[in-house]
């Protein structure tokens, strides 16, 4: 790394020492899950694991290779991902929206707030039967699923961030003349940042949990439907395979939430 004169050779040897830090992360998470995988390979192929019952890294790509041969690896993963990213975008920003209004509201509010924990508290799964009713055996149902899981938890977290900030620093900018909306959007959402972000993050593994569930109650095709398939004719390395895709698959959506994150440092730095 070139030394740049506007840093100090103490900021010089902070930045190498912080850029060697995260390499030697990155270094032992890949040997982690290579380490994983090896073990797991040879346990299968020694006998001391069930290949039938626990598959095996080979196993599994054989399987993927099958799936993307036939296409079906491709039909059922972005069937998945399309309800699980409608319903993790419909979600969050309704969520976004009541927990404002429920914000900008301190009547409404309290009014909503032990319909809130029971609504939070409620197993989804038991509303599968009204929810195919209401919306039929199709990706709405899985959608208004995945929807139901992700979008209490969003407006909790989220209005709880709102209502956390500092009550100081509100009644300053009011007694300068602020009125709510510019406080909410020069004070409120900055200091929110971190919450809303971590929100978002969270909110990608329920609409994935959300999406999955839908499909196992009604869906004829995508990954859920691979899993349940694959149980049903005890075909372990197709039930593995498709858990292997969704992993990544919600890794690649959280990435894209780290980066979203990283955006808004820059606006709001």
């Amino acid at each position: 790394m070139k030394k740049s004169k506007k840093f100090s050779k103490s900021h010089y040897d902070y930045l190498r020492k912080y850029h060697t830090k995260n390499i030697l992360i990155l270094i032992t998470q890949i040997s982690i899950l290579l380490i994983f995988l090896l073990a797991w390979e040879v346990l299968a192929n020694t006998g001391i694991i069930s290949s039938f019952f626990f598959s095996s890294p080979s196993r599994i790509m054989k399987t993927m290779g099958e799936l993307w041969s036939s296409g079906e690896l491709f039909y059922h993963a972005q069937i998945t991902l399309l309800e699980t990213i409608i319903g993790f975008l419909i979600a969050t920003g309704v969520g976004f929206l009541v927990a404002f209004v429920l914000w900008y509201s301190n009547f409404l509010r309290k009014v909503s707030e032990p319909y809130l924990v029971v609504l939070n508290s409620l197993p989804k799964i038991a509303l599968g039967p009204i929810i195919i009713i209401w919306f039929g055996a199709g990706s709405k149902a899985i959608i208004f699923m995945c929807i139901l899981i992700v979008i209490i938890v969003t407006i909790m977290n989220i209005l709880n961030s709102f209502t956390s900030c500092d009550k100081q620093l509100i009644a300053l900018a009011k007694s300068l003349g602020a009125n709510k909306i510019q406080i909410f959007l020069k004070l409120i959402l900055p200091n929110s940042l971190k919450d809303i972000v971590a929100t978002l993050k969270i909110n990608v593994g329920l609409s994935w949990i959300g999406a999955i569930m839908g499909e196992y109650l009604v869906s004829k095709a995508g990954l859920g439907y691979l899993l349940i398939y694959g149980g049903q004719v005890f075909n372990l390395n197709l039930v593995m395979t498709s858990t292997v895709i969704l992993c990544i698959l919600a890794s690649l959506m959280y990435f894209a939430v780290a980066l979203f994150e990283k955006l808004m440092n820059k606006i709001y730095r």
